[in-house]
Parts: structure tokens; sequence; C-alpha cells
């Protein structure tokens, strides 16, 4: 038996029992890169088998399709969800010769027509048109099952509406299963409300600011490059002065200002702006002189394009749900990687950015979503296996086709790199239709967790302070900042009175005093 998914399991290793994307796949020799998300079989009833994502259906035995390609396809494209990423492989391995025999047969059939534009569009070669070609336009994706685009193109060659959102060098897919319109369903611009409504404007304005330079120093974190203070201040500044302002940063000249204002001067980047230079997420491994490569990205000349249909994407889709979009142009952006640096802090600078674009967020709440991704072990196991539903299956299929050289190349940018990559049209599919269904799930329910959870109490924290700091000064009259120093003292040193402060502060040598002062903090604050 193969696996599929933990709890989806193929039940038949005969070709006969197998129908749509999995007969497919098995009479072409095409490995499934990315999961199905509908899988079909025959089996003793009619009956469907749901866990996650993921639908196993099972039909009766009148249903076998044999041998047949076409009808193979049709079902794919009528019962499953057909993946642009698949199709492409596909149509690469057919005879283009059974399409145009197919549409020849069925000028107006609905999946012959959609079939001919999808192979012209993912493949770039032409089929001959039909003299009597016709019927009413048809939808080139299943809108209810997949994101598509708002306002389709007409394509009045194939009479079909080409509502594909994004372009053919990058379009991703985001599947509406289920889960992921519960997840994205939460509601971030209410809930925001409802925070302001318990707490006050200025206390979430305080908050936000708090939250605002721990967002930076996390950014940092995630790429083993914290205490660095300057910068850290400075993504923070660029978070809070950058964030919605302006066109979205998917061009070169607003990437390379972006890019710039975050990094600041560079030893190694000689052009701020897209990269011109091969690059790979990974680590060297001193000893053994030896590189781990976790991910590649598409090659620098193809990073404009990309870029753009990462764009249109987001143009595309605008009044849909701001944490799916944000999730797309956030892991698009990073798995396209466009600079030679920076691109994890614009990554998490895109996940706020869209939100405040899409009107759910407004200036100056910034939501820690940096922060939470490091919050504990656990929540950096799950970035890293996100990050590994692209970079796991892109690796294996283009593992026989780069290597290192012996020596490195320096690029126009200034990067130095021995990395020399031959992608294969199966990587090529990776990169341009990439699934980011799991990747908006995910970052749904951070958010859930980063407004429900974390916002909400450091918002309830910092009431508690004030309270605090009053409190103490009924004890003794003193000004915020002298209250601000002795709560912190407290806290620091777990109510032990430091020598230090008695110095600064000699009342506090008056042990009924101090006794008095350490109850109020930890009564209020629970420490």
């Amino acid at each position: 038996m193969t696996s599929i998914h933990p709890q989806i399991i193929i039940q038949t290793t005969d070709p006969q029992d197998m129908l749509g994307v999995l007969w497919l796949s098995y009479h072409f020799g095409i490995p499934l890169w990315i999961k199905p998300y509908v899988i079909s079989q025959i089996g003793t009833s009619r009956r469907t088998l749901t866990e996650g994502h993921y639908t196993q259906e099972f039909y009766p035995a009148r249903t076998r399709l044999g041998d047949d390609v076409v009808a193979h396809l049709t079902f794919y494209l009528k019962n499953e969800i057909p993946s642009l990423e698949f199709l492409t492989r596909l149509f690469d391995k057919m005879d283009g010769r059974l399409i145009q025999e197919w549409v020849n047969d069925e000028p107006t059939g609905r999946y012959a027509r959609r079939a001919a534009f999808l192979y012209e569009w993912l493949t770039d070669e032409r089929l001959e048109l039909p003299s009597d070609i016709g019927g009413g336009y048809v939808d080139v994706l299943d809108g209810d099952k997949v994101v598509v685009a708002n306002t389709p193109i007409k394509d009045s060659r194939w009479r079909v509406n080409n509502n594909i959102a994004g372009t053919k060098d990058f379009a991703p897919m985001v599947v509406k299963t289920p889960m992921l319109l519960s997840a994205t369903a939460f509601d971030v611009k209410q809930h925001l409300a409802q925070l302001r409504q318990e707490f006050g404007e200025d206390l979430l304005v305080r908050a936000s600011a708090w939250i605002t330079l721990r967002e930076s120093r996390a950014s940092f974190t995630i790429e083993g490059e914290g205490g660095q203070e300057s910068r850290i201040e400075r993504f923070a500044r660029v978070m809070a002065e950058q964030i919605g302002q302006g066109e979205i940063v998917l061009s070169g000249e607003r990437l390379a200002a972006l890019q710039q204002e975050i990094i600041g001067k560079s030893l190694s980047i000689k052009h701020f702006g897209l990269r011109q230079s091969p690059v790979f997420v990974g680590e060297s491994n001193y000893r053994h002189a030896k590189e781990i490569v976790h991910y590649i990205a598409p090659p620098c000349q193809e990073v404009p394009s990309k870029l753009e249909g990462l764009n249109a994407f987001f143009e595309s889709t605008k009044g849909q749900s701001a944490l799916m979009r944000s999730a797309v142009i956030a892991f698009g952006f990073v798995y396209i990687h466009p600079l030679a640096d920076g691109n994890g802090r614009i990554h998490r600078f895109l996940m706020n950015d869209v939100l405040r674009r899409d009107g759910q967020t407004d200036d100056p709440v910034i939501l820690p979503i940096s922060k939470a991704i490091i919050d504990s072990p656990t929540a950096e196991r799950a970035y890293d296996a996100i990050l590994d539903t692209i970079s796991k299956p892109l690796m294996q299929s283009v593992q026989d086709n780069y290597h290192f050289a012996s020596k490195p190349t320096t690029y126009s940018d200034g990067i130095k790199s021995n990395l020399v990559v031959q992608a294969d049209k199966n990587t090529q599919s990776l990169w341009r239709y990439m699934d980011l269904t799991a990747h908006a799930l995910y970052l749904s329910e951070l958010i859930r967790q980063v407004i429900s959870v974390d916002m909400a109490e450091e918002s309830a924290y910092l009431r508690a302070y004030d309270k605090t700091r009053q409190a103490i000064k009924e004890v003794i009259d003193m000004s915020n900042q002298d209250a601000d120093r002795i709560i912190r003292s407290i806290i620091d040193n777990k109510g032990i009175r430091s020598n230090k402060l008695v110095k600064e502060y000699e009342l506090l040598g008056d042990d009924e005093l101090w006794e008095r002062l350490v109850g109020v903090v930890n009564g209020m604050l629970g420490v």
C-alpha cells in the first residue's frame, strides 16, 4: 500500500482500480510532489473518507475508466482538484496530439476546452483551433474549490474564463478546504476592536509600541542574529514607518529601498535590490567543509517575472481573505527569495503589511508574528515544518541537478557563490505553482493566537503595571521614573533589596517600607 497522507491510504496497487490523478501519475510515471487534496479509486461501494485537508473518494466498480487517458483527465478536471504543478509535468509527458484529438472530437466540450487552454498556457505549445469550436464560456479553475482571480480574463480562443490568480511564471495555489475556510474566517479587525474596547486605545497603542521592538528583536532571532541592538532598532523603525505605506514592496525599486533601510551598510552586498546571484537556504558544516542545503531558490534571472506573478495574485484577489493573502504574499516572497540578504525580515514585514493594506489593522498596531514564531521550541518547529512543505519536495526534484564548484564566482551584486544549479522542468513547476494552502492555515492560526493570547496578555500586563505604579506612589510619593526603577528592581531581584538601589534611594533602607513596596508589586504583577 502507498501512503499519500498519514490517514489517507491508497488501498490498491492495481491501476485498473485507480482514477484521476492516481491513474495519471501511475500511467505516466509522474511522482506526486504535492499531495493531492482528493484521490479517487474503485472500492466496494461509494463512500468518502476525509482527514484534515485531504479526501479519499471510493467509487463502485462500474466507474472504472480503463486505460483511457482522456477519460481519466476528464475525471481529474471534473471531480478532483487540479494542480497546475502536476498538469505541467503531465503535459510534458503527454503527446500533445492527444489533447488535439480530444478537442477536435469535442469542440464544444467544457473539459476538452479547459484542457486545451491549460495545455497551451502551461507548455507554451500551440494547438490547432477546431473550426467549429463553441459552447458557453467556462471557468478554467473551480472557484468553489481553489482561490481564483476576482475578475477572470476571457479567452475567446478556447471560450474559457482564465481565472488563475497569478501568471504563467508564478501562480500559487490555495485550496479552499473546510479547515482553511474555518481558520481564515477569523476576523482580525473585529478582535482588535474588542481588545480596544476592553483595554482602551492608549493602552493598546502602548502595547503595540513595546511589541514592535520585541517583534524586530524576534525577527533577528529567527535568523540567528539576535543581540544586534542597532539593527533591531532600525528594523523596528522600518516596521513602524513603512507598513502599509506606498506601493506594496514587490518590485525591484521598492525592494532595493526597503532592503537598504533594513540592512544599512553591508560588507558583502554591493548592489541593493533584486539579487544577481544564486542562493540557497541552509548552513555550512565547517568541520567537514560541506554545505547543507535545505532549499534552493529560483535562478536570479527568473526573480522579476516571479515577483510580477506574486503581485498579480495580490492585485487579482483583493477583497478576499486578508489572512490568506497575507500568507501567500509573505511565503511566496520568501520562496522566491529575491534579495541577497534581508529576505526573512521582509517576509515577516509583509505579513503585517498585507493585513494593514487590507484594512484589518490600523496604525500603529503591529501584530507580533515573529515573536509568536519563536515563542517556544514547538512554535519554531511548526514554522520550520511549514517551510518544509515546499522545500522538501523541491529538494527531491533538484537533488541530482545542483553541485558546488571548487571555486566560487563573484557575481555583480558582490555575492560570492560556488552553487551551480541546472533545474529541470520538475523543479520549474514547483517554483511556479507552489501550493500554499498549509501556509495560509498556519498563519491564520498563528495570528488568532497573537491577538487572542499574546496581545491580550501584553495589554493586561501594561494595565496591571500602571495600577502597580500608582499603588506604590500612594505608599510613598515619587515620580513615574523612580517608580519604574523600583518596580524593575523588585521584579529582577525577586524582591531582594539591592545595595545599589538603597544608595540611590536612602528611604528604601526602611525594612517596613520596602516590604510594603514588595507586597504591592508581587500582589499586583504576580511576580
